[in-house]
């Protein structure tokens, strides 16, 4: 049986779930436009991932973009090996639901999908979106190179700078 660990308080590695050896089946295929969701992707895209809340009204929001050749959900940033659902549910796997993203750089930028990631959700929320609450609901930017990392970094300055100037009443 599965025990509820604190919502809001990661675990650490030592009192995380084992989880399993053997990763769940999927079809490689997007239900909505059809492009594989796993690698190897074609050589003209790149990937970023995005945790903002629950992930599958945010993976909706990266689907819909001209230059997103495929997206996908999953867990990133925990321990637990191939954590489940009702593992994720636990708090025990320090995983967040992200959204793995796989775009055009000529048509939709790293940048892009940025702002359209801090549009999209409340990251001061911290453990939580709405009425989704736990670990797993952590705003959270997986970087794939030092120039992810870099415009990652600016883009939460630029935001945290934006909301202080705006206050929260606005």
């Amino acid at each position: 049986m599965l025990f509820s660990a604190k919502k809001d308080v990661l675990p650490s590695r030592e009192h995380a779930l084992k989880g399993q050896k053997t990763p769940m089946m999927i079809s490689n295929n997007h239900f909505v436009n059809g492009n594989p969701i796993a690698q190897p992707f074609p050589n003209n895209t790149e990937q970023a991932i995005f945790g903002l809340g629950c992930f599958w009204g945010a993976e909706r929001k990266f689907w819909q973009q001209q230059g997103v050749f495929s997206t996908a959900v999953g867990y990133a940033g925990g321990y637990t090996e191939n954590p489940t659902y009702k593992e994720l549910c636990t708090g025990l796997t320090a995983h967040a639901e992200v959204v793995l993203i796989v775009f055009e750089p000529e048509k939709i930028s790293y940048q892009q999908l940025l702002i359209l990631f801090w549009e999209s959700h409340n990251p001061t929320q911290g453990m939580r979106q709405g009425n989704d609450t736990g670990t797993q609901y952590r705003s959270a930017i997986y970087t794939f190179s030092d120039e992810q990392q870099t415009l990652a970094e600016q883009s939460r300055q630029d935001y945290q700078q934006q909301i202080t100037a705006k206050g929260f009443d606005n």
